[in-house]
């Protein structure tokens, strides 16, 4: 047999029942390199020395035996092996990934329209514009006691949140994510700490910072771990006997948290994590800087880039960067032990994949303290909150709102991340967001009313209408009773005021996506929309003020119900020119490569910015080896769709001629969009596969590049090797390649084209 070339080797941290084992893993891959050779440390489920040696010994022999390299090898480890051993061995070597939708579906079914009669709204809106407190408006959960769903003035809303408003108990169902998603993002919250540490500008409490919150905002472990101590202590060392037992003087948890959370204890290691990487920055980072020395203001900055780089994958091999780490996701794991009263669903390795529960009707206030476990913002209870590890909750009971005559409406609520702050109307939203759009009824965009239209909102108003579910947009102005004015002494002149501001935004549209898209936003406007003040508080109909909001919040229900009404469509059939398809592809494919050359930074183009390369290489290390299709903004897969479907709906809206009598205009625009609706998901489809799932090999290459030239080699690669091969731009030159997107993308139109009885020619 030849001789292993990793080993495993065990650990036991005091104040922790059990062994643990620790080994990389030949077959799966590191998420900082790309390559094979993944650290893992699992639990061992055992307190005897000798057992554990034996289960160590029994991972070594799978370790060194390439026949176990592959997962279809499992059944016969299973019976050579100890179980235990066996899944943490294949854990992340099986194809597939966990289903977080079907989870929560196995548990609390979500009723749709057509089988039970329930309308399903989507709410969209940039962080802060209300549309969770809109949310709670509508479930009737009240803001100071129950704050549910939790709502701020920053980014709170970081996962699906599906609320069913029905009769019958309480119910609930959350789902997590993946042990290597969370410790991935461990990391880069680490590494980020360590290169602050590294600059002499950087105090503890910029370390820290850095340590227990994630650049994107999405894993904020401070609300895992707490805050930490206002000042760390000058020991380094992360012995448990050295740390003070406090008793929690919060109040606000039951005695029994206490005896599994020491925050006091979890604020004594984040002080000495603080210490850990400072040495750590400090040892690393001045080798580096000697290495480095170079003179000049460019060759200073190409110098600085390659640090930064150069230092993310020494950490990754250094044991002091492994050993914070492991510690971190321990304190992480141990808050686990505080889930509530209920089932939980676990993988082979002990991380939770789903928790659910249920109460009696009459048990509301308990039923919503469990749940806040899983979606409190609520700074009294950081280092008990488990807000960041979820990917999805889903709740179902009683909600009523007092203002809506204990009447319980079939309604789903679904809510999610904000749109954030785009900087232009033309970003791409997240192809999540596009998914939740399509199974959706009707999509409410709240927006602020006492600001301009910000970018966010209408690139969101894109693409509800290029996907041909223009008529599903509500709009709910909020903050209404901040517009004031001089010039505004009546609520219609506010009204106005806010219209009016809004229609300035809708002729844009008419030049860019068509006059049947503007059309159908004028008419949007002009129907659906509703001006609500103060919802923020309880609302009472002994209030004046608070009866003309409850008053258009009906009226938003009522639209809602009227969202499902479909229109007429008409018996002619639209007859386009397939030259003219071939044009807008064309014309999509450059418009593609146009914003992402100058973002990679291998072009320069009036109006683009050059991003850092940071975030160009998180991209390709999300692409590679993370499962995601996007980075904080960047998301190629969203963007090549929303050309295409913004490019080919301005063609749809030109058919040559009509096979029949020419329909009225409503009819017109039922077709239109039967055609775009049908059209959008086999484009995100098709980009999806084209630009992602295609080329592994290539993100994987992009993300390796390391040292002097890698930031412009990774730019190459993904902009020469991936997005020229996946969407050329078509052109009078043949190519195989440009010819086999193109083929493609017209045959999604003709199956769309025939599934709506429309005619390619």
């Amino acid at each position: 047999m030849p001789e292993s070339k990793y080993t495993a080797s065990l650990s036991r941290t005091q104040g922790r029942s059990g062994y643990s084992i620790i080994f990389r893993h030949p077959a799966r891959l590191d998420g900082a390199t790309g390559k094979p050779g993944v650290r893992v440390r699992r639990g061992l489920a055992t307190r005897d020395v000798v057992e554990a040696e034996r289960l160590r010994d029994e991972l070594n022999v799978l370790l060194g035996d390439p026949r176990y390299h592959d997962p279809a090898a499992r059944a016969e480890a299973d019976r050579r092996f100890d179980s235990r051993i066996v899944d943490i061995f294949f854990a992340g070597m099986e194809v597939g990934s966990t289903d977080s939708a079907a989870l929560r579906e196995a548990v609390i079914r979500l009723p749709g329209l057509e089988s039970d009669g329930y309308r399903r709204v989507l709410f969209l809106g940039t962080t802060g514009a209300g549309k969770t407190t809109l949310a709670r408006q509508l479930i009737g959960t009240d803001p100071a006691r129950e704050r549910f769903p939790s709502t701020s003035t920053a980014k709170t809303t970081i996962h699906d949140t599906e609320i069913v408003l029905a009769d019958g108990d309480w119910r609930a169902v959350v789902t997590f994510a993946s042990r290597d998603e969370v410790r991935e993002h461990l990391n880069e919250c680490i590494s980020a700490a360590v290169l602050a540490a590294s600059r002499d500008r950087a105090d503890d409490a910029a370390v820290l910072r850095h340590v227990l919150n994630h650049v994107n905002q999405r894993f904020r472990f401070s609300y895992v771990l707490g805050n930490g101590p206002p000042a760390a202590p000058s020991s380094l060392d992360f012995d448990d006997d050295e740390l003070e037992d406090s008793e929690d003087e919060s109040g606000l948890l039951g005695d029994e948290e206490s005896d599994v959370i020491d925050v006091a204890r979890t604020e004594e290691m984040l002080a000495c994590t603080v210490a850990k990487l400072r040495e750590l920055g400090g040892r690393l980072g001045g080798k580096l800087r000697a290495e480095l020395d170079v003179q000049g203001d460019d060759d200073e900055r190409v110098a600085e880039e390659l640090f930064e780089d150069e230092l993310d994958n020494l950490l990754r091999d250094d044991d002091v960067f492994q050993e914070v780490s492991d510690r971190l996701m321990e304190e992480i794991e141990k808050r686990f032990e505080l889930l509530p009263r209920g089932r939980l669903q676990k993988t082979r390795q002990s991380w939770p994949l789903s928790w659910s529960g249920a109460w009696p009707a009459q048990e509301r206030a308990e039923f919503l303290r469990a749940i806040s476990r899983f979606s409190s913002n609520y700074a009294p209870y950081f280092g008990r909150l488990l807000t960041p590890l979820v990917n999805g909750l889903r709740v179902s009971g009683p909600f009523k709102p007092a203002w809506n005559g204990g009447e319980v409406p079939k309604l789903v609520l679904m809510d999610g991340e904000g749109l954030g702050h785009t900087p232009k109307s033309s970003s791409a939203v997240s192809t999540a967001v596009s998914r939740r759009i399509e199974v959706a009824d009707a999509v409410v965009l709240a927006d602020n009313a006492a600001q301009p239209m910000q970018a966010a909102p209408l690139a969101a108003m894109r693409e509800v209408v290029t996907t041909g579910n223009a008529r599903k947009l509500i709009f709910a102005f909020t903050h209404f009773d901040a517009v004031k004015g001089d010039n505004l002494p009546r609520a219609s002149d506010k009204a106005q005021h806010v219209l009016a501001s809004a229609e300035n935004v809708l002729a844009a549209f008419g030049e860019d996506l068509g006059p049947y898209a503007e059309r159908a936003l004028r008419d949007r406007l002009e129907t659906a929309r509703f001006f609500l003040a103060g919802i923020h508080k309880p609302l009472s109909e002994s209030e004046p003020s608070a009866r003309v909001t409850i008053s258009q919040i009906r009226k938003l229900l009522d639209a809602i119900d009227r969202v499902t009404e479909r229109p007429e469509t008409a018996e002619a059939r639209p007859v386009y020119d397939r030259l003219n398809l071939v044009l807008a592809i064309q014309a999509a494919a450059a418009a593609f490569h146009e914003a992402w050359r100058p973002l990679l930074g291998l072009e320069s183009r009036p109006g683009y910015a050059k991003e850092h390369w940071t975030r160009v290489k998180a991209l390709s290390r999300r692409l590679a080896v993370m499962g995601r299709d996007q980075y904080d903004t960047l998301r190629p897969v969203a963007d090549l769709r929303r050309e295409l479907a913004e490019r080919i709906y301005v063609f749809v809206q030109k058919p040559l001629r009509w096979d029949g009598a020419e329909p009225e205009s409503d009819e017109k625009q039922a077709c239109f969009d039967d055609l775009a609706k049908s059209l959008s998901k086999r484009l995100l489809e098709v980009c999806t596969r084209r630009l992602w799932h295609e080329h592994p090999m290539r993100w994987r290459d992009a993300y390796e590049r390391r040292g002097t030239g890698s930031t412009f080699e990774r730019a190459r690669i993904i902009g020469n090797q991936i997005y020229e091969l996946a969407a050329p731009v078509p052109d009078v030159t043949p190519s195989p390649d440009r010819n086999v997107f193109l083929r493609e993308v017209v045959a999604e139109v003709e199956s769309a084209a025939e599934e709506t009885g429309s005619l390619l020619e």
